[in-house]
């Protein structure tokens, strides 16, 4: 098995950049395996744009992956967004993990944009055609019913050879879209049993499709909080999440100690997930350090010795 622990963000919580950079810096020495930024356009908090973010990760760091968590494809052009993941996988020497998705029907970002939420699927799926197109070939013609190209072409491209494509989503359509397009699954908010469902349905439908996708490329997430669920902080985080994502937040927040983390990632293990995206909760920037430092301490030891990686052969 391949399980690896990565930490996510929505929100900025740091009072200066200078904070933020020490926390990516933990991360980087800490063996944290990647970092995730929530895609969000439109917000009254402050979120950092994703693609922004990748372009100033590869530069920071060294080791370190990183991906969007999940950049909205309908809310995007599809021609920038391939040239702007070419790019930053190129100036990070093949670190990017591009993910996908149709985007949440609760965003702000449809009425401030004046886009159909029915046209999220269709949009999607042409523009995951066309971004994967570009990445391989040298001119491309296409004519969809919200796109149309002709002759269009980037360099340089990716410098992996076949760069990740992870796709979101548990509804039908996002199963067929990630057997169609994708190399790798990432969770939103589904629990374990359910995130299972959609780990062995994903891998029927693409063998269905003649493809395959990778055992360790099925990845799921979850907030976690080193102390008491009584802990006001909580509560906040709670009520903010399933005003943000319409999902109860109770069974989904891991909170308590490192075995209470350890469990839940068992659990998603169990069925069929490898790969982790690890929310910290905290009041503010200083909160987050302090979260994402034990989880470095408590919980990636645990992981390494019940998980241990296969060493690659020579």
């Amino acid at each position: 098995m391949s399980v690896a622990i990565g930490v996510g963000l929505t929100e900025f919580p740091f009072a200066r950049t200078g904070d933020y950079w020490r926390w990516v810096d933990l991360c980087e020495a800490g063996g944290i395996d990647s970092i995730w930024q929530t895609d969000r356009l439109v917000s009254t908090q402050p979120i950092l744009e994703c693609m922004a973010v990748m372009a100033a990760l590869a530069g920071r760091t060294r080791r370190l992956r990183f991906g969007m968590n999940v950049v909205s494809l309908a809310l995007r052009d599809p021609i920038l967004l391939a040239k702007q993941c070419a790019t930053i996988d190129v100036l990070s020497e093949g670190r990017l993990l591009p993910a996908f998705g149709i985007g949440s029907p609760l965003g702000p970002e449809w009425q401030a944009l004046n886009i159909d939420t029915r046209t999220r699927g269709k949009r999607t799926d042409e523009a995951l055609e066309i971004i994967s197109r570009l990445w391989r070939e040298d001119s491309v013609d296409y004519a969809g019913t919200h796109y149309r190209l002709e002759g269009a072409s980037i360099s340089p491209k990716p410098v992996q050879p076949d760069l990740p494509m992870w796709i979101g989503g548990s509804s039908e359509a996002a199963i067929r879209r990630t057997a169609r397009y994708g190399t790798g699954w990432q969770a939103g908010g589904e629990m374990p049993a359910d995130a299972g469902k959609v780990v062995a349905a994903i891998k029927q439908a693409t063998a269905e499709a003649g493809r395959s996708i990778d055992d360790d490329h099925y990845g799921a997430g979850f907030p976690f909080y080193f102390g008491s669920a009584d802990d006001k902080i909580v509560a906040v985080a709670m009520t903010a999440y399933t005003k943000r994502t319409g999902r109860k937040s109770e069974g989904y927040f891991a909170v308590g100690d490192e075995h209470t983390i350890i469990d839940r990632v068992a659990e998603y293990v169990g069925v069929g997930v490898e790969k982790f995206i690890l929310r910290p909760i905290g009041r503010d920037g200083e909160a987050v350090i302090d979260q994402t430092r034990r989880l470095i301490d408590k919980v990636i030891p645990m992981v390494e010795a019940r998980w241990p990686k296969k060493a690659k052969a020579h």
